[in-house]
C-alpha cells in the first residue's frame, strides 16, 4: 500500500463528489484514494467510478461511523503510514495531504492531524478554535498508521450509531486510546497548511430541510457525548458498546431538553428519536 490512504466517506453526495475527487492528487504514486459510499440512493458511486485511480466501496446500510469501522478496521490488507479522511462534500486544498503527513512526522506525540476550514462566515472562528484547542473536523483530518493499527489490535471501534466520528476520534487521539485521565491535547496536531472548502449554505427549501435534519443530529450527538464522557472517564475506549442505543434506557431518564431556545425543540426531537431506538 502507498504511504497515504485517503478515505472519502460519502452518503448521497452526487452533487459534490466530483468536486471532492477533482481536488485530490489521484495520479500520485504515494496516494491511494478510496470512496466509501454508505446507504446512498443516488449516483454517488457511479460518478466516483468515472475517476481513474479511485477505488469505490459500497455499503447498503447507512451510517458514517458504521462505515468507518467496516472500511478502516475490517478491510484486510489496508495498511498505510498515514490515513487521511475527507467528507464527500468537501474540497481539499492543494498540498493538504502532504502537509497532514508532514505534521504527523514532525509531531511524534500526535496520533492525529487536523485540517482547517478555508471558507464560510465562521471559518476564522473555527480555525482559531482548532489551533487553540487542538480539535478536528470530520471534513479533513489524518490518523497515524500505528494509531489505527493499535485500534485494530485492541478491538477499539466507534459505536455504529455514533453521530459524528471526529469528536470521539479526537478524544481517542488525545488519550492515546486510554481513559480521560491520560488526556493530552498534543495528541491532535493542528495543520494550518492543510485546508478544505465547504459548499456555501443556500437559503432555499431544500437546504433548509437539510439543516433542520442536521440540527436534530447535532442534538442527538449532544446527548450521545454525555454518555461517552461517562465511559471515557472510567473504562475508556474499550468500554464503548457496539451500539450506544444499548445504553439509552440507562441514560434517557436523566436527560431533558436544554433550556436555550436554539436547542430546546431539537433536543425534544432528538430524545424522541433516541426513545424510538430503545423500543426498536
Amino acid at each position: 500500500m502507498p504511504p497515504i490512504v485517503v478515505t472519502i466517506l460519502a452518503h448521497n453526495e452526487e452533487r459534490r463528489i466530483a468536486t471532492c475527487l477533482a481536488s485530490l492528487p489521484l495520479d500520485a504514486a504515494d496516494v491511494a484514494v478510496h470512496v466509501v459510499v454508505n446507504g446512498s440512493t443516488d449516483r454517488t458511486a457511479r460518478i466516483a467510478r468515472e475517476f481513474a485511480g479511485v477505488t469505490v466501496h459500497e455499503y447498503a446500510e447507512g451510517g458514517k461511523s458504521r462505515s468507518w469501522n467496516r472500511f478502516v478496521l475490517d478491510s484486510a490488507g489496508l495498511e498505510a503510514e498515514t490515513y487521511v479522511f475527507v467528507d464527500g462534500d468537501a474540497e481539499v486544498q492543494p498540498g493538504s495531504l502532504a502537509a497532514l503527513a508532514r505534521t504527523l512526522a514532525d509531531n511524534p506525540t500526535a496520533n492525529a492531524a487536523a485540517g482547517l476550514p478555508c471558507n464560510g462566515r465562521r471559518a476564522p472562528y473555527y480555525r482559531e478554535m482548532i489551533m487553540r484547542d487542538h480539535n478536528m473536523f470530520g471534513d479533513l483530518y489524518a490518523l497515524r498508521g500505528d494509531f489505527v493499527a493499535r485500534m485494530r489490535a485492541r478491538g477499539i471501534r466507534l459505536p455504529n450509531d455514533l453521530v459524528g466520528d471526529d469528536g470521539l476520534l479526537a478524544a481517542f487521539a488525545k488519550t492515546d486510546l486510554k481513559n480521560e485521565s491520560h488526556w493530552n491535547d498534543a495528541g491532535v496536531a493542528p495543520c494550518p497548511d492543510a485546508g478544505f472548502l465547504c459548499e456555501p449554505t443556500r437559503m432555499n427549501p431544500a437546504s433548509l430541510s437539510i439543516q433542520y435534519r442536521r440540527m436534530i443530529n447535532y442534538a442527538v450527538r449532544h446527548f450521545q457525548n454525555r454518555i461517552i464522557s461517562d465511559i471515557m472517564r472510567g473504562e475508556g475506549p474499550v468500554g464503548l458498546p457496539r451500539q450506544l442505543s444499548s445504553l439509552y434506557p440507562q441514560y434517557l431518564p436523566q436527560f431533558t431538553p436544554r433550556a436555550h431556545p436554539a436547542w430546546w425543540w431539537f433536543d425534544r426531537l432528538a430524545l424522541k428519536r433516541m426513545a424510538e431506538a430503545c423500543a426498536a
